[in-house]
Parts: C-alpha cells; structure tokens; sequence
C-alpha cells in the first residue's frame, strides 16, 4: 500500500499582505493505458503576469459537490475524459498571497476510460485559452521545469512536481 502525501506550501514569490479566503480545491494525475499522462496548457496574462503554464487538470468544489464528483465532472470539462478514480495521492496546501488565497489542492489518481467533448468555460476558453497536452512522464518532469521562468510557474512546479513523483512510483509499484 502506498502513502498519502501531505505537503504544505508557502508563496515565496508575492509578499504576504493577508489570506481573506480558502478554496477547496480537486486535481489529477490523469493516465491512459499506454502510461502517457495528461496535463492542461495554460496561457496567463493577468495580474499573475504573462506565462504559458502546464498544470493538472481540475478546478473548485462547488457547494454541495464530493471531492469524487467534483474531480469527474473537471476532467470531463477541461479533457473531455471519462475517468476511473484509482485513488486518492494526497493533499497540497498553498498559497496565493497575490490574490489573497489559501488553495486546498485534493489530488488523485485517474485512469481514462473514454474521451468526448470538452465542456470549457468561456473564461478557459476566452482567458486561459486551455488546451491538453498528452506526454509521457519524464517529458511532463520537462515541461513542469522549463515553465518555472515565472513566478507563478514555480509556484505550480512546486505544488505538482512531488505529486507527479509520488504518482509515478505508484503506478510504477502497481500500489495503489
């Protein structure tokens, strides 16, 4: 059996003025059958600054929403993937004193059983201009360090890297 992972995250990169609200949060490391992985591609020009991103696919809880349905319901939005939920790898708790949040990141571990349409929001679309990107892990490792070149690149590097380690070993191990 493996173990849950429990990371805690400060912001290093904006100063600390104030945290005014929490967010609960779902992600996944998403797998098919071949082992590639699946990732979204983000493009920012916001307050954050201009960056091209990769980041794990998965959004907000909303109200009255599980963690499991929350997560299906993300995947299915920004991949269009159907998933399998194998377990869960653990929690990341980070910060974005920028925007005055603390992030409460649940991250799983999802085998895709079929793809169909994204169902993207206009501001993913329009703002973020998501898309997937399908790479095998050591390209994902890659990626994860050539976008940490800004600040909120490495403060996503920090939070997905040991989690997409811990997942690889899993998979690997066949321990979940």
């Amino acid at each position: 059996m493996y173990n849950s992972v429990n990371i805690e995250l400060k912001d290093e990169e904006w100063e600390l003025d104030y945290i005014d609200h929490d967010r609960q949060i779902v992600r996944a490391i998403v797998i098919d059958d071949m082992n590639y992985f699946y990732f979204v591609r983000v493009q920012r020009d916001d307050d954050f600054g201009k960056a091209t991103l990769i980041e794990t696919a998965g959004g907000g809880v909303e109200s009255g929403e599980s963690n499991d349905d929350a997560i299906k319901r993300e995947l299915k939005e920004e991949l269009g993937a159907d998933v399998e939920i194998i377990c869960k790898l653990g929690t990341v708790s980070d910060y974005y004193n920028l925007i005055h949040r603390h992030n409460i990141n649940n991250y799983y571990l999802c085998k895709i059983k079929s793809f169909g349409n994204t169902n993207m929001t206009d501001e993913e679309v329009n703002y973020f201009h998501l898309s997937t990107l399908k790479m095998k892990y050591q390209d994902a490792i890659l990626e994860y360090e050539q976008r940490s070149d800004t600040k909120l690149g490495r403060l996503i590097a920090r939070r997905e890297l040991p989690i997409l380690m811990h997942a690889e070993k899993i998979i690997e191990n066949n321990n979940c």
